[in-house]
């Protein structure tokens, strides 16, 4: 099941979110109809699922995930708060306690820690 294409989320014309009003069983051909709204996972592009496949995959890991990104620490860190930004999940912004921390723990470098400190200042 794969294979299929997903669906738009929004309407061609006015650009309102779409409803769900039947599902159909590929097996035995079962029809249901009713008003359902979307999953909003399956509204992420193909990017934003791959990005939160590879988080989820690496246990959160936002190494890996600058790694699959192929970008910095920071700008993988926001591209993924980005992402539950869509979803709705915003998260405040990482204070410089918690870059401190990171920087502590090695998670980032001197040079990750200090961009991630200048944005904040923007």
């Amino acid at each position: 099941m794969t294979d299929l294409p997903n669906p738009p989320s929004a309407c061609p014309v006015c650009s309102q979110e779409l409803l769900t009003t039947r599902l159909t069983c590929p097996s035995c051909h079962t029809e249901i109809s009713g008003t359902f709204c979307q999953c909003r996972y399956c509204q992420l592009s193909g990017e934003d699922r791959s990005t939160l496949e590879v988080f989820l995959r690496s246990r959160g890991n936002m190494r890996d995930v600058q790694s699959h990104l192929g970008v910095s620490y920071p700008t993988a860190r926001q591209r993924f708060n980005d992402l539950l930004g869509r979803l709705g999940l915003d998260e405040p912004v990482i204070g410089p306690e918690q870059v401190m921390q990171d920087l502590a723990a090695g998670r980032i470098s001197v040079d990750e820690a200090q961009e991630l400190l200048n944005a904040q200042r923007d």
